[in-house]
């Protein structure tokens, strides 16, 4: 049976929302997720009415007000919390013959992968880059490069941004691109949650642009390191190119 309580609840304002997701991560009961490009409040008796995600909304669209609702239900929050928990995907074959040639898995070793890679003649300076595919949506958390490897997750922008991409962030780790604003920020948790339990990374970088849209990659990524165990590293590009 129902319970109604006079108490401080959610409320979002469709019109202002724009879909951007960043609302998602930052409630810790799972009670706001993305349905048909808004955020929208799942069930009233999953929201503490505590505000948490008001912070990380940039449009302002996320207020708390108090009225009548159904009561704030924990057991329920956990219930909810285990459904939204990621299943883990059967494990591919290592290197998929089949499908498109583009998503193949490679491993671009070289003798000295680890190191920085420098200039050979003074005008050029060499690919840090030694797997693909790069896509997110494309990598299964099982391929090869990923097991233990030190990870860098960078928001699509960035490399574009930040002139010293290769030698300055990626050199010596494995890379995943993603667009946290045009792709689906559920989607990115679900897998970066299942890559941190089966390949167990040694470090995740988590390079976003300041943008206000891109933070999301950056909760949902601490939120799965915490989970695992794996630690988690932050960086923010300017949109002039500078290292924050």
């Amino acid at each position: 049976m129902t319970t109604l309580t006079r108490r401080p609840i959610v409320e979002i304002d469709e019109e202002k929302c724009d879909g951007c997701g960043e609302c998602v991560p930052a409630c810790a009961e799972g009670a706001i997720q993305i349905i048909n490009g808004k955020a929208r409040l799942v069930a009233e008796n999953l929201c503490d009415g505590m505000g948490a995600c008001l912070g990380h909304c940039p449009k302002g669209a996320i207020t708390v007000h108090e009225r009548e609702a159904d009561a704030y239900d924990e057991s329920a929050v956990e219930q909810h919390l285990e459904n939204l928990e990621p299943k883990a995907a059967p494990a591919p074959p290592a290197m998929p013959s089949g499908g498109c040639p583009g998503a193949r898995l490679m491993q671009l070793a070289f003798p000295s992968e680890e190191a920085s890679p420098t200039p050979s003649n003074g005008d050029s300076q060499p690919s840090a880059l030694r797997q693909w595919p790069v896509q997110m949506m494309l990598v299964p958390p099982q391929a090869p490069f990923l097991q233990g490897a030190d990870l860098l997750i960078a928001a699509d922008c960035v490399p574009f941004a930040f002139a010293d991409f290769h030698r300055g962030m990626l050199a010596g780790k494995r890379l995943l691109v993603g667009c946290p604003k045009l792709d689906d920020l559920s989607v990115y948790r679900e897998k970066i949650t299942q890559i941190c339990e089966i390949a167990r990374p040694k470090s995740i970088t988590v390079a976003i642009m300041e943008v206000p849209c891109c933070h999301g990659l950056a909760m949902i990524t601490q939120q799965a390191g915490a989970r695992a165990g794996t630690p988690v590293e932050v960086k923010v590009i300017g949109i002039r190119g500078d290292l924050g």
